[in-house]
């Protein structure tokens, strides 16, 4: 895919002054982070940035009733921060080039502002974030200046199988006075932006999560698309994107399903020691599972260009394998629906939200029980090539996750049966519980937004204005 001549320039001028260079090294070696004596975690000598936990979980009556596991623990609420303006009525995003540690392939694309509390308060002692008082403050019409709109602001959650409880407040800014472009960010159209989630691990995954808290209509309801015909695929999402008529289910029924999920499960997750959970092996190199699957904890140590600081340890979650996330999709008198999973995890702050069809890294049935096997999977991995809208692996964080990829899919397929756990949405639903905290999980948010580019990139023929 072609990549916007802006964007390819400072890309290649900013691979020599941008970047981390992160090197592994012993848990036990990392400056400024140790090992709570009391409880066995992981922290850092400031008590800010966030620790590596334990946590035994119980759920009875699920294939796996019980195990045990690291967590980071990060009880701060960060902030992600898009701003948006309107050139020539075109709408275009600020973002950033940014580099992460745990990035496989150094810069990729950030929002405007992506930073945690303990970062935007200057605990590491370097320099201010850029841009952060467009944000901080902000209200839906901000008194110190009109010319700033709030579009959206929600707090949502990050990964619940690797987060305790961990959230970030999703910012959308519109602007319409002048904005300084400082080095190492550029704007690009909100269909640019939008077109290059289908490059591989450019597009980060807290721009992805901002992007799909964007409303809608906005994001796919303008252009080629929502005039295609009546059995284009594109002109599905955006008819699903606006709320046009029918919804299997209303959203009260929804939300009503949603809470009777959480009701009904039951999870307990209680601390543990990080040095004595079952079936972990803890050392000064790191932790790791005993069967070499699910993720371990590392040490790296970093060497920073373009960030607040030049150079820092910390611990990081490594998982083994590439992950899954995908959609079955499948339209209803021409509008798009989506099968969505209400799904438990030990981090979620109120037990379940929506997720995707299919969220797993499959290597890791090889050692958990059949009954375990994600519903739909064998769906999706046997689609037939055209039958699969969209097909990329993109990254997870790179600030807490080392290499961490997972493939997003969108498979089309016919009307299948709901199991009580899925149910089939529009996008419009979607967009309507993301204006509210908990209900649609970071796997989904991602998801969404490359599910949104399908009408958004349909315009241009490689998905990216020339």
């Amino acid at each position: 895919m072609r990549l916007p001549s802006e964007l390819d320039r400072l890309l290649r001028e900013a691979r020599g002054r941008v970047y981390t260079r992160t090197e592994r090294v012993p848990l036990a070696g990392l400056d400024g982070w140790h090992e709570d004596p009391a409880t066995g975690s992981i922290r850092h000598r400031s008590g800010g940035f966030f620790s590596v936990e334990g946590v035994g979980v119980r759920r009875p009556g699920h294939p796996v009733p019980h195990w045990e596991q690291p967590i980071i623990n990060q009880p701060e609420i960060g902030l992600l921060g898009l701003l948006v303006k309107d050139f020539g009525g075109v709408p275009h995003c600020l973002v950033q080039l940014k580099a992460e540690p745990g990035n496989r392939n150094g810069i990729q694309l950030s929002p405007t502002v992506q930073a945690t509390a303990s970062n935007y308060r200057r605990v590491h002692g370097g320099s201010p974030v850029p841009y952060l008082e467009y944000f901080a403050g902000a209200s839906p019409v901000s008194p110190a200046s009109p010319r700033r709109r709030v579009v959206a602001d929600v707090r949502q959650s990050e990964q619940g199988a690797w987060f305790l409880r961990k959230r970030n407040r999703n910012m959308v800014v519109e602007v319409t006075e002048e904005v300084e472009v400082r080095e190492g960010f550029l704007w690009l159209t909100l269909t640019e932006l939008h077109g290059l989630l289908a490059v591989e691990d450019l597009v980060n995954m807290d721009t992805r999560s901002v992007l799909a808290c964007l409303p809608s209509g906005p994001a796919v309801a303008a252009g080629p698309a929502a005039t295609a015909g009546p059995d284009d695929f594109a002109a599905s999402v955006v008819r699903s994107g606006r709320g046009d008529p029918p919804a299997l289910h209303p959203t009260e029924a929804v939300l009503s399903w949603i809470t009777d999920a959480r009701v009904r499960t039951e999870l307990e997750v209680r601390p543990r020691r990080l040095d004595e959970l079952a079936r972990w092996r803890y050392d000064e190199e790191g932790v790791s599972h005993d069967s070499g699957r699910f993720f371990s904890v590392i040490g790296v140590r970093v060497e920073a260009s373009g960030r607040e600081v030049n150079g820092w340890s910390q611990p990081m979650l490594a998982p083994h394998g590439t992950g899954i996330v995908a959609f079955l999709v499948t339209r209803v008198a021409g509008v798009l629906h989506v099968l969505a999973q209400v799904r438990a995890e030990p981090g979620y702050a109120d037990v379940a939200e929506l997720a995707p069809t299919v969220q797993c890294v499959p290597e890791n049935y090889d050692v958990l029980p059949p009954a375990a096997r994600p519903a739909f999977l064998d769906d999706v991995l046997g689609a037939d090539p055209a039958d699969v809208r969209f097909d990329t692996v993109l990254s997870e964080e790179g600030g807490r996750f080392y290499h961490a990829r997972t493939r997003h899919l969108v498979v089309e397929t016919p009307h299948l049966p709901e199991p009580p756990d899925f149910r089939w949405l529009t996008l419009r639903q979607f967009s309507d519980l993301l204006r509210h905290s908990h209900y649609v999980s970071m796997e989904a948010r991602s998801l969404l937004a490359c599910l949104r580019s399908l009408a958004v990139a349909a315009r241009e023929p490689d998905g990216v204005p020339s």
